[in-house]
């Protein structure tokens, strides 16, 4: 492997920073995770985007989160086709393997996966409907949410509305697994929707009851 090259030295100097503070005087903690493993209590599937620090949002420590990133926190439906899936196999470790109790889906405003979905969807964005599309494959799971806000005729409208669908389409996709309606069934498990806005920050959550996002 020749293509590899040294981190750029502001993230060395970064690293050296944390060794010196963060890790020194907590050094204990970072130990005891190593020699007994993890044990989080939440699963977070969230977005890419860096403006989306889950971590800092909810003042998590090393070993409390077990985190899942992908491009507009989708959940796939379950599929038992023998390819390669790297979201349903972080959902089967930590629901199977680490018993987690929650899974957190959040969605944000402003995310560049719900604009490309919508502009794909709007046929504004011929190269995502091309096959060999990454992303545009990836977003087809969203189809289903963004046909209930088609409707909507205010573009900003209509995006804000997609980033809940987003939560929404992966919500109802997790319980397409049998692993993750077993352990809900046992009542080892919950599910929760969440978005979040950047700008003011903001969490809402899914009310199942009101079946509608609301501030917590």
């Amino acid at each position: 492997m020749h293509q590899a090259r040294p981190l750029p030295p502001y993230l060395i100097q970064r690293y050296h920073g944390w060794r010196a503070t963060s890790y020194t005087e907590n050094e204990s903690w970072y130990r005891t995770l190593a020699q007994e493993g993890q044990h989080p209590r939440a699963m977070l599937i969230s977005c890419c985007d860096s403006r989306v620090h889950v971590t800092s949002i909810f003042g998590a420590d090393q070993g409390e989160f077990f985190i899942h990133r992908n491009i507009a926190n989708l959940v796939p439906p379950y599929t038992a086709d023998g390819q390669q899936h790297g979201t349903s196999a972080a959902l089967e470790y930590a629901v199977c393997a680490l018993k987690v109790a929650h899974v957190i889906v959040m969605g944000h405003s402003s995310c560049g996966g719900i604009k490309g979905c919508d502009d794909m969807c709007s046929g504004r964005a011929p190269e995502l409907e091309e096959r060999t599309s990454f992303v545009g494959r990836w977003m087809d799971i969203l189809r289903p949410g963004y046909a209930r806000v088609d409707g909507i005729e205010d573009e900003g409208q209509r995006l804000r509305a997609l980033e809940k669908e987003a939560v929404l389409v992966s919500l109802e996709n997790l319980i397409s697994f049998p692993f993750v309606t077993a352990a809900m069934e046992r009542g080892t498990l919950t599910l929760h929707g969440l978005w979040l806005d950047i700008g003011e920050g903001r969490v809402e959550q899914f009310s199942p009851a009101t079946q509608a996002f609301a501030p917590i």
